[in-house]
């Protein structure tokens, strides 16, 4: 911090000379980053503010209007006080035009009432600065090494702020693009009257530049991010609590370095911990996709997994899969916004396993589903672990079924437990089967397990299976040729009307849009193609399991 001109009239030189302030004395906080001499009345285009100027007024106008100017183009290049000697050219007192004009600019005007050496006035304000400067330099030094500390330590995101507000002694937000706050430290200020309103706020706060300063605001910002890609801002609110407005014009240079610095270490860090989780989730996926596909004997994964702080053996092993319950038709399979929708659900879901305090191995699966084996002590903690993970991750996602049905979005299934690392892949599996079953599950469950996939899951589990396409094309294959050969009549549509309303005739041929003589003669021409009694219980039985297996074999 500069001097102010109320700190240098207070030392020894100045007071010397019996200091009186006779204009603007409510601005004495002004900072004061030189000392200029000078004895000409145009002086005010050779210097840049901040000055003190240090005059006996012998060169000074004679008149009330050159004084008038004299005056106001000091204040309007921001010196920050006059100070005159009397003796040589104003006996008693400045002009009283001199001093209504100071007043009326803002800009302190000192008087001198006993003759003093300048020099002595320009060492001691000097060595002032001077100080100052090295004491800049200090925290300037400080600053570095500590944000380079936290770097190297990858600390997490509030500790940086702490340190940022605690080095500055002012509060400082850091905030996301969306101007939600991240992470705050309000140096010892009201945290409420800080966060108050923050969204509306912030949307007011608008420098210019990656890093500014807001007067107006009276917020210094810095743009967080790194790699081209930002992600939120570092605010440091200045003046701080207790620092007059007039010393608060413009934060120090040391504070501009500190927001900077933090906001590095804030982008740094989010960088490695990105890295080092893409890192750690390529060799979950490596381990995951070994298990399931053979590609590695189990023996060496246990081993990976183990050296990964994952241990397989002598834990009883659940395999968990997790997928949205509806495919979204703007991620198409392969485009970016799939791989980016895939990929924040990996990242939920390895949270999910953080936050349950969960151990496991976890990746995407495949372009829909996202796999994890959990790693427990023994199986009678299985349903509790289950039911935390799954309310951990739907509590993240903050899970909803976008298409409106009011279930959960996300499906999570769970295989039966095994007690070894050759049975992990049969537990992986099954929950698979179990996700892509639950799809058609109308029920909300927090997590399907086996014995909830219900007949049209079995179905979808047993999809793959010979002698069940065997049955579909024994049972529909007439029906089936027929429709290809007359695809304006589509008579499996009637077929499935008449046994989704449970053979009720007038209810299925409403839901078809037929009249009833049109539907009860498309139903007897579905008999004659068959060759079968639609009338008859069992038939119909039959028929209703081969069009849910048609189904569960069509949606692969």
């Amino acid at each position: 911090m500069f001097p102010t001109v109320r700190e240098v009239l207070g030392l020894d030189p100045v007071r010397h000379g019996g200091p009186r302030v006779v204009a603007a004395e409510a601005h004495l906080d002004r900072p004061v980053r030189w000392v200029h001499v000078a004895e000409v009345p145009d002086i005010a285009s050779l210097l840049g503010g901040g000055e003190l100027v240090l005059t006996t007024g012998i060169g000074l106008p004679a008149d009330d209007a050159g004084l008038r100017a004299f005056i106001g183009d000091l204040a309007d290049v921001g010196v920050a006080g006059l100070v005159v000697e009397l003796g040589r050219r104003y006996d008693s007192c400045v002009p009283r035009v001199m001093a209504a004009a100071a007043e009326r600019h803002g800009l302190p005007l000192v008087e001198l009432r006993r003759p003093t050496p300048f020099v002595r006035i320009t060492e001691a304000v000097h060595a002032l600065i001077v100080d100052a400067q090295l004491t800049e330099l200090r925290a300037t030094e400080e600053i570095h090494q500590r944000f380079t500390e936290l770097s190297v330590e990858g600390a997490e995101p509030a500790e940086v702020v702490q340190q940022a507000a605690t080095l500055a002694g002012c509060p400082v937000v850091l905030e996301n693009l969306s101007r939600q706050v991240l992470a705050y430290d309000s140096a010892g200020d009201s945290a409420e009257l800080l966060l108050d309103g923050w969204e509306q706020h912030s949307r007011r706060i608008q420098p210019a530049g990656r890093t500014a300063y807001d007067p107006d605001a009276g917020w210094l910002v810095t743009t967080v991010g790194a790699r081209g890609q930002d992600w939120g801002r570092l605010l440091l609110r200045w003046p701080a609590p207790g620092v007059a407005a007039e010393a608060a014009d413009r934060p120090p240079t040391r504070l501009t370095i500190l927001v900077e610095r933090a906001a590095s270490t804030l982008a740094l860090g989010r960088l490695i911990r990105r890295d080092a989780e893409g890192l750690e989730r390529q060799i979950h996926r490596t381990l995951l996709t070994a298990l399931l596909d053979h590609a590695r004997p189990v023996d060496e994964v246990a081993l990976r997994a183990r050296a990964l702080g994952v241990p397989l053996e002598r834990r009883h092993l659940v395999g968990v899969v997790v997928r949205p319950r509806t495919d979204d038709p703007a991620a198409e399979p392969g485009t970016e916004a799939a791989q980016a929708r895939l990929r924040d659900l990996a990242e939920a879901v390895s949270q999910a396993l953080r936050e349950a305090k969960l151990s496991g191995l976890a990746s995407a699966l495949d372009e829909h589903a996202v796999g994890a084996l959990l790693t427990l002590r023994g199986a009678a903690e299985e349903e509790r672990a289950l039911s935390a993970f799954a309310a951990a991750l739907h509590r993240l996602r903050g899970d909803a079924d976008p298409a409106g049905s009011g279930r959960r979005g996300l499906i999570v299934a769970a295989g039966t437990g095994v007690a070894a690392p050759r049975e992990a892949r049969r537990s992986l599996i099954e929950a698979r089967q179990i996700a892509d079953a639950a799809r058609r599950d109308p029920r909300d469950m927090p997590v399907f397990r086996l014995p909830h996939v219900g007949l049209a899951g079995l179905l979808h589990l047993l999809r793959e299976e010979p002698r069940l396409q065997t049955f579909v094309e024994r049972e529909l294959g007439a029906l089936l040729a027929y429709d290809a050969k007359h695809p304006r009549e589509q008579l499996l549509g009637t077929l499935r009307a008449y046994l989704d309303h449970g053979r009720n005739k007038s209810a299925a041929a409403t839901a078809a849009h037929l009249s009833r003589p049109a539907f009860y003669e498309r139903l007897f021409r579905i008999g004659r193609i068959l060759d079968v009694n639609l009338d008859a219980v069992e038939t119909c039985l039959s028929l209703h399991v081969a069009l849910l297996a048609l189904d569960a074999v069509r949606d692969k």
